[in-house]
């Protein structure tokens, strides 16, 4: 089956297992059932003057707070608090979605008010620090940020947010020496060295600054910990080399860089940089910047699915001290993006400075959020502008080709994809086997076969063991009655690969299916629908292999399952059908490619696009 796949050109990838988690309302990470998200996205816009209680709008800041639409959230709060100035629960909410909103002004107000309350003292040490650095105030930071609780992480952050206090203060022997002394976990030290070294640099100590930044880029533990903070000291590091004249050793650095972590684009465009001579600015030259640096460090390093709020509330106070920072508007705009939040997200990546490393890969990720929201002629015009502005920038066309795939304008994705191989050239990389998927992707939906299998075969070349390609070779082969050993031992190599994918494993049934053997399709589509509920493709197939095998009532009642759960408009009509007259009987022999003719294909594929 292929899979509907949204396409991120932007990762950060977090491993540090830190505790201490400050999370919303407990409903927060639940998903709306289909029959109540139908009627949400039905209903009117709901409109915040029109609540007059308490009951209401503290009802309704909550429901907007699980959307994580914190606009409304705040506002509605601040209604509640109007009918109950002293209620606690509200002011603590009003505060954590301020901070999360990027309004610290209000959060940082309310953390004053609550700042003897132990329930959030660890949100209103770190805004009342913060708004103490920020204001230059840096012997009140040092007094609001001492720490003696047991949490590590708190512990970490909080030592070296009074560390750059300390910096500030024009000691940065002191501070360094501080953070020298931290004791701690193993995974402390990566972020001891990039902070030792940003202290040192600020206050024009190259000597020191460069040993600590070695330390870091040579600690591939930490950098596999931390890899937001490894990237940051190798971007230091290599600008350090840079404007010290030592080209070839900053050019190095960013080898370094781009063996741990593939295809980022900020370190080719720092690469270019600098290979061009041009000026290199470190990213934190004050205390404010440090303390910032700090705060995306601790949110890098947990900025995982679920923890959205505590990541949000760390970098937006990160921004409070260094607005214009790239790494943090990138990484909240990511987070809008995972939170369903694309209107945030293109407005936080159209802030991300035009100088900086960062702002093409923004670019792409802009352009695709434009088509999130429907805007997809904008999407289109935004993604060809920036491969005319670098033809050769490969990301580009892989952003392009999916707005194409979603807008199943498949004869311009192939077009698409066929200029990024030539611009690949004769020697594509093991790296590069996407590129000639989604052009195998592109060539099939337009029923040109000749032209799609060779481009699967030389993904597999470049990549033998991708699931994704396996998979959609071996169906595709399957389906079209050809090559079926070969195929049907691509999916369960696919399977093995990735057994707890059940867009995969129900390609396996489906194959078997189609190949008359259901007793076997039963299992695996039982399967595929336990790993994959609520999915209408999986129930519908289900329910053929149900009929096959003489289960007819469990067959009807997952055909009428796979209606609730909103199929494709096309295949309304014939789900109907099976549901009124069941399956025609078999053939004597039954073809992979005709068995229960007018069988509805598996849903349009997104990039990167599979049979999965």
């Amino acid at each position: 089956m292929r899979q509907k796949h949204t396409l991120r050109m932007l990762t950060s990838v977090a491993f540090l297992t830190l505790a201490g988690i400050v999370s919303g309302p407990a409903s927060a990470q639940e998903t709306p059932a289909p029959a109540a998200k139908a009627e949400a996205e039905t209903a009117k816009p709901f409109d915040v003057n029109s609540v007059n209680s308490f009951s209401g709008s503290f009802l309704a800041a909550r429901t907007a707070d699980v959307d994580h639409d914190l606009d409304t959230a705040t506002k509605l709060y601040r209604t509640a608090l109007e009918f109950e100035p002293d209620n606690v629960e509200v002011k603590q909410r009003l505060m954590i979605t301020s901070l999360m909103n990027g309004d610290f002004a209000e959060g940082v107000k309310i953390a004053t008010q609550l700042k003897d309350d132990a329930s959030v003292e660890r949100i209103t040490t770190v805004a009342r620090g913060v708004d103490a650095i920020r204001k230059k105030e840096f012997r009140n930071a040092e007094k609001i940020l001492k720490y003696s609780g047991p949490n590590d992480l708190d512990r970490m952050m909080n030592g070296l947010l009074l560390a750059w206090a300390k910096a500030g203060q024009g000691k940065p022997k002191d501070a360094i020496a501080m953070i020298q002394e931290m004791k701690g976990p193993e995974w402390f030290a990566i972020f001891k060295s990039y902070q030792q070294g940003a202290i040192a640099l600020a206050a024009g100590d190259k000597q020191t600054a460069r040993t600590k930044f070695n330390e870091a880029v040579t600690d591939r533990n930490g950098g596999g910990a931390a890899p937001d903070t490894f990237i940051r000291s190798v971007i230091a590091l290599a600008r350090l080399e840079a404007t010290d004249g030592n080209k070839q050793k900053a050019l190095d650095t960013i080898s370094l860089g781009q063996s741990f972590v593939n295809n980022y684009a900020p370190l080719d465009a720092l690469r270019k940089s600098i290979e061009d001579g041009k000026p290199q600015e470190q990213q934190v030259r004050n205390a404010s910047q440090g303390a910032a640096a700090v705060l995306f460090s601790v949110g890098a390093a947990l900025n995982r699915e679920g923890a959205e709020d505590i990541v949000s509330l760390y970098l937006q106070t990160a921004r409070a001290l260094d607005p214009d920072s790239a790494d943090i508007l990138v990484m909240l705009g990511g987070i809008a993006e995972t939170l369903k939040k694309p209107e945030r997200a293109i407005a936080l990546y159209g802030q991300v400075p035009q100088g900086s490393p960062m702002r093409r890969l923004s670019e792409m990720q802009l352009g695709l959020a434009l088509a999130e929201v429907g805007k997809v002629d904008d999407a289109k015009k935004h993604l060809r502008e920036l491969i005319d502005l670098d033809p050769k920038d490969i990301r580009s066309y892989v952003a392009y080709g999916s707005v194409l795939s979603d807008a199943k304008d498949y004869k311009e994705m192939a077009v698409t994809y066929d200029k990024a191989i030539e611009v690949l050239g004769p020697m594509p990389k093991r790296t590069d086997w996407s590129i000639y998927f989604q052009r195998g992707i592109a060539y099939e939906r337009l029923k040109e076969w000749e032209k799609a299998e060779p481009s699967f075969k030389k993904a597999l070349e470049l990549n033998p063991d991708q699931p994704q390609v396996l998979n959609y070779l071996g169906y595709s082969w399957v389906d079209k009655n050809m090559n079926l050993d070969e195929g049907l031992n691509m999916i369960r190599r696919a399977v093995e690969l990735k057994p707890d994918d059940g867009y995969i494993v129900d390609s396996l049934g489906w194959a078997y299916f189609r190949l008359g053997q259901f007793d076997e399709a039963v299992a695996e589509l039982e399967r595929a629908a336990e790993l994959m509920a609520g999915d209408p493709t999986i129930n519908d197939h289900l329910g053929d292999a149900y009929w096959r095998v003489g289960r007819k009532l469990e067959a009807v009642f997952q055909w009428n399952q796979t209606l609730e759960l909103k199929p494709e408009a096309e295949e309304i009509p014939k789900i109907k059908a099976k549901i009124e007259n069941g399956l025609p009987p078999l053939e004597t022999k039954v073809p992979a490619a005709a068995e229960a003719e007018g069988k509805p294909k598996p849903p349009e594929v997104a990039v990167p696009g599979k049979k999965s």
